[in-house]
């Protein structure tokens, strides 16, 4: 099992990579659709994080700049956490904040790992 694994490590981290995009991606698109409903604008914090994450995730899907994207959409995470859900409490569990910890721990490995294996950046930067 461990050298299957160890053989197969770039294609699980592509697929990592590529959900954890997909997810963000679907994040922002929920946002999307409250801003068409009137709900927020395109000028708030709401309306920034949409941004980030409609941007964001399609980046990190295609593997582009990833490392940046990726720092970007973990601070994103920590200043959603601690402005929406921190306030209900400091279990994430409870506070609905789940989400945003899970997303910061993935984008802090995607920071520290790049996009690797099928990713633009090993095509522009020769990776």
């Amino acid at each position: 099992m461990k050298q299957f694994m160890e053989k197969n490590a770039g294609y699980f981290y592509f697929v990592f990579r590529v959900v954890i995009g997909l997810l963000f991606l679907l994040h922002g698109i929920s946002k999307i659709q409250m801003l068409s409903g009137g709900k927020i604008t395109l000028v708030s914090l709401i309306g920034l994080a949409m941004i980030i994450e409609v941007i964001g995730g399609v980046m990190i899907i295609l593997g582009l700049l990833t490392r940046y994207v990726s720092l970007i959409t973990a601070v994103e995470m920590i200043i959603a956490y601690f402005k929406a859900h921190f306030p209900q409490g400091l279990n994430p569990l409870a506070n609905g904040g789940e989400p945003a910890v899970l997303f910061f721990a993935a984008f802090l490995v995607l920071v520290a790992y790049g996009a690797r294996k099928w990713s633009l950046d090993s095509k522009i930067f020769k990776e």
